[in-house]
């Protein structure tokens, strides 16, 4: 019996078996937070007039990075985030005549974080958001709730248990997404410190909001009651300052852009006849608005801010629990936003009714092109496109055990690609170099940890987007950017973060250079993303839908 081993030698055995699952101690846990189309600007830290204590506090005793970006979309930022891959790698997002995107299929060798933990001693946990290909646990996961019903905040009908489907919640349950994922979430937690205390732990908490449709409970709707009837001018005014007195940035203000809207969305005239005549299709001066429209869109507004405030809410919850379990001070913490805030307009899942309160469960509204390039301040256009305002994410940091960083900024270019090496990297791992007997690419990432300790500390080549057929690199200071069916702009992002004076004419030879970059890293993304691809989908037309 085990019981009868002498004393050094059962303290001998209990540490090989340690040993053999990985799990150390001073293993850091991790846990990563995701906003769901949340604007640059939105929360508090970032300049924003939204009541976000919880994420205020995470920065102002963590990192907060000023120049990080997504991908500029949903499914695609969560690839490359739990992957450590450019979408279009693994495919993960469409390439011109190839499909991919939100049904593309990762080769197998893309395996995802807590795949590559697990051989380490985590246990990992996923609540909120999946929109990856695969179901949860086949992605490394031990537990998941995932809500795949993104058009219901208060009662979705379609979401799973550890893969399993749950019951339809009923309408008028009390249930609403934010409150459920992080719920799911804190009792996870707290069964790991019961089950598995030994071991640490990857936590990906993935909300769905601010995403539409705008639903929040009325209780904090009315927070914001009237906050707003200055219109998106005056609060995107209001944030630039406050963004240039705290030193997150130094550029100029972008302009309300009238002509740039997803060419899915509802028109203007189909938009009023659904929601009524407050509602409008594009961005225009907020003194253009009739006394209607401006209440309309103010009330809009004060939903995404509640949205928002919801989830700081909750999130406070989950980092009560980490503190109740003692394991905060030891916990790294990353905070993102999937992509810019969305000028989508469209109307799905049960419609729009009319009678009911905006905001509530059978309402359904989206912010607007007006209000999301408020929420993108100071930067160019909205989610799908990859100019800033598209792929602008903040980025806190949080790991008292592990930084001596307190408030500090970050100003290193980083991308969603550099979490999953990080993480590795924090975790004592090293990046796998074969699968199944074959090599694995190298990952296109960098680890943040050097940043962690002092700024300018990052060395890469280049950053490269590609969406729909917006697309850019970025090479240094310089970035080349394009809209869909657009000529290429050429910006100097040290001077001009903003994106307000296209240089392209004035140095045709930048232009050519970053343009023979773009082209041919496209050209490796493609090659490497057909690789043994049937040839029916390496020949398919990518396809291009709301999400």
């Amino acid at each position: 019996m085990l019981k009868e081993l002498p004393t050094v030698l059962f303290a001998s055995l209990v540490l090989i078996c340690s040993l053999a699952v990985g799990a150390a101690p001073d293993k850091p846990n991790i846990l990563i937070i995701v906003a769901d189309d949340m604007g640059f600007s939105d929360i508090g830290c970032y300049g924003g007039e939204i009541q976000t204590p919880n994420l205020d506090r995470l920065a102002s005793n963590g990192l907060r990075f000023t120049q990080f970006y997504n991908t500029t979309r949903c499914w695609p930022s969560r690839s490359c985030l739990l992957s450590g891959y450019y979408p279009y790698q693994i495919r993960r997002d469409s390439l011109p005549e190839m499909d991919g995107g939100a049904n593309g299929k990762r080769p197998a060798w893309a395996r995802l974080v807590p795949e590559m933990l697990h051989p380490l001693g985590y246990r990992s946990y996923h609540s909120g958001k999946w929109h990856i290909d695969g179901k949860v646990l086949a992605g490394g996961f031990d537990r998941s709730y995932c809500i795949n019903d993104h058009d219901r905040d208060f009662y979705p009908k379609n979401h799973t248990l550890d893969d399993k489907p749950l019951p339809a919640v009923k309408p008028d349950s009390g249930y609403y997404s934010t409150t459920a994922i992080a719920q799911y979430a804190i009792d996870m937690l707290a069964d790991h410190q019961k089950q598995t205390a030994q071991q640490p732990f990857f936590m990906y908490l993935a909300f769905i909001a601010p995403h539409f449709p705008l639903q929040a409970p009325a209780e904090d709707i009315a927070v914001y009651k009237d906050r707003y009837t200055a219109g998106w001018d005056v609060i995107g005014q209001e944030r630039y300052e406050r963004l240039r007195r705290t030193g997150l940035l130094d550029c100029e203000l972008s302009k309300l852009e009238t002509n740039f809207v997803p060419d899915w969305n509802l028109k203007e005239a189909e938009l009023q006849k659904q929601i009524g005549p407050g509602e409008i299709g594009r961005a225009i001066p907020w003194n253009d608005l009739t006394a209607e429209q401006k209440q309309f869109q103010a009330t809009k507004m004060s939903i995404h801010a509640a949205m928002i405030h919801r989830m700081d809410i909750e999130i406070g919850r989950v980092l009560e629990q980490l503190k109740a379990m003692g394991t905060l001070d030891n916990t790294v913490i990353f905070f993102v936003s999937d992509n810019g805030a969305s000028a989508e307009q469209l109307i799905r899942g049960d419609m729009h009714d009319r009678t009911a309160p905006p905001g509530s469960a059978r309402s359904f509204l989206c912010l607007g092109p007006g209000w999301s390039t408020a929420a993108n301040t100071p930067f160019r256009l909205h989610k799908s496109w990859t100019h800033e305002g598209g792929i602008s994410t903040p980025l806190i940091i949080h790991w008292p055990k592990g930084m001596a960083a307190r408030g500090e900024l970050r100003h290193d270019p980083g991308h969603l690609i550099d979490i999953a090496p990080t993480v590795l990297e924090l975790a004592g791992g090293k990046w796998p170099e074969t699968y199944d007997g074959k090599p694995v690419p190298p990952a296109p990432g960098v680890s943040l940890v050097p940043a962690l300790a002092k700024d300018d500390s990052l060395k890469r080549d280049y950053l490269f987007w590609y969406h729909i057929g917006n697309k850019a690199i970025r090479v240094g200071d310089w970035k080349l950017v394009a809209a869909i069916k657009s000529p290429w702009e050429l910006f100097n992002l040290k001077t001009d973060r903003s994106e307000t004076r296209n240089l392209a004419a004035e140095n045709p030879e930048k232009v050519k250079e970053l343009e023979a970059a773009w082209t041919k890293h496209m050209e490796e993304f493609r090659a490497l993303g057909t690789k043994d691809l049937p040839a029916k989908a390496a020949g398919s037309k990518p396809r291009q839908k709301a999400e």
